[in-house]
């Protein structure tokens, strides 16, 4: 789970962790009235989306006057903001954050992610802050410094000291470097993130150093213990068909392609895409239904799927363990009478009682085109799209 910059902040500053003075505005009016409320005769004006590269985007201006805040927000608020990550579909601006203007002598960047090799908490730092991380590890990776933090002791103020004298920091500054580390690194293990990233750290001309921009990213399954922090989601900069499907307790990433993925668990979902594209087509989605393909969680995957208008045909691919074929046929037919369907399905079963299955969805009358193995199944899934069925579909029964 993402969230924004000013959310971001707020978390880190219960950790000890500074940043400049800023304010949240919905309206082009109540900005200029936050700088008014903030002083001084410099802002920043930032448009609060789950993107990065903002200030190339225009997302981000220095603002002089509270005209030129109220114009700035005017050309902001409402408008799709397309940074190189969030392709060019682009994210909507419906907050600003306005902050105040600081010297700034120095920009370090920050991070704090989990690194898999080693299975331990990684800091990644740079002198050369204010650049994105792939574009410094490409241009100066010399200049990165990176630290393992052992979770048994955590991280440790000598590492704090390390890392600030690698980086070349001032010893007057070194002790506001390690609180600021220390602070992300509690507020990393804590709130269980996957992601804390300052970018840039800021010296400023009166020797502080303050986050000048922030980023967290969150464990989904692990918010259930930080309910504060699960109400700063923003569906608004969510894939829509992604955050319908996590409100109905359905494992969704949303894709480019035309064939709809109904899959019980993440490994035969990723097996079941790779199939399809092996024969030739493109998956629109990934969607683990979980263990329990009862009809009610088959007929919510079908309505998902199908949300997407780019669906020509659907794959529905079960392994039954837990579960038993005969249960999961009876779901996926009463499934499909409750949702209109009008793309082809092609459905594979196997695993315990996969004969009996297999009887009921014949004998059910329905429009299904049966595999019974996976390779077969994305064959004729491909197939039925290829054939362009998807319009008045009136398909046979295939064994």
């Amino acid at each position: 789970m993402d969230i924004h910059e000013y959310q971001a902040k707020e978390l880190l500053a219960r950790f000890g962790v500074a940043s400049p003075e800023g304010a949240l505005a919905y309206s082009p009016e109540q900005a200029a009235y936050r700088a008014r409320e903030l002083g001084g005769d410099k802002w920043v004006v930032k448009a609060q989306v789950h993107a990065g590269g903002r200030g190339k985007a225009g997302g981000v201006k220095l603002c002089h006057s509270d005209r030129e805040i109220e114009q700035t927000c005017e050309n902001l608020f409402g408008r799709k903001l397309v940074t190189h990550q969030t392709g060019p579909e682009g994210k909507g601006i419906y907050r600003i954050y306005v902050e105040a203007a600081v010297p700034i002598d120095r920009e370090i960047y920050l991070g704090f992610v989990l690194d898999r090799s080693s299975q331990r908490v990684m800091i990644v730092a740079s002198g050369e802050g204010g650049m994105e991380i792939e574009d410094i590890s490409a241009d100066k990776p010399d200049s990165i410094v990176r630290a393992i933090v052992e979770p048994a002791v955590g991280l440790q103020e000598f590492q704090c000291r390390q890392i600030a004298f690698k980086l070349g920091i001032d010893p007057s500054l070194t002790q506001q470097f390690a609180r600021t580390l220390l602070g992300c690194y509690r507020a990393f293990t804590e709130l269980d993130a996957t992601m804390v990233e300052i970018n840039p750290l800021v010296i400023t001309g009166d020797n502080r150093l303050l986050a000048l921009d922030a980023k967290m990213t969150f464990d989904t399954n692990a918010m259930f213990r930080h309910p504060y922090v699960a109400e700063l989601r923003d569906k608004s900069q969510e894939d829509p068909r992604e955050s319908r499907a996590a409100d109905r307790g359905l494992n969704y990433v949303g894709l480019d392609g035309n064939i709809g993925c109904i899959v019980n668990g993440a490994g035969l979902a990723m097996a079941t895409m790779d199939m399809i594209k092996l024969a030739g087509g493109e998956p629109a989605n990934f969607l683990d239904i979980g263990g329990g393909a009862t009809p009610d969680r088959v007929a919510k995957a079908f309505r998902l799927v199908l949300s997407d208008s780019n669906v020509q045909a659907i794959l529905v691919n079960i392994f039954a363990g837990i579960n038993r074929c005969d249960w999961v046929a009876e779901g996926i037919v009463q499934a499909l009478k409750e949702v209109e369907v009008e793309v082809p399905v092609i459905v594979r079963l196997a695993g315990t009682n996969v004969e009996e299955g297999q009887k009921i969805l014949a004998r059910s009358g329905m429009p299904i085109i049966r595999a019974t193995t996976l390779s077969q199944a994305a064959e004729r899934a491909v197939g039925a799209w290829q054939n362009d069925l998807s319009q008045g579909v009136k398909m046979r029964a295939v064994t």
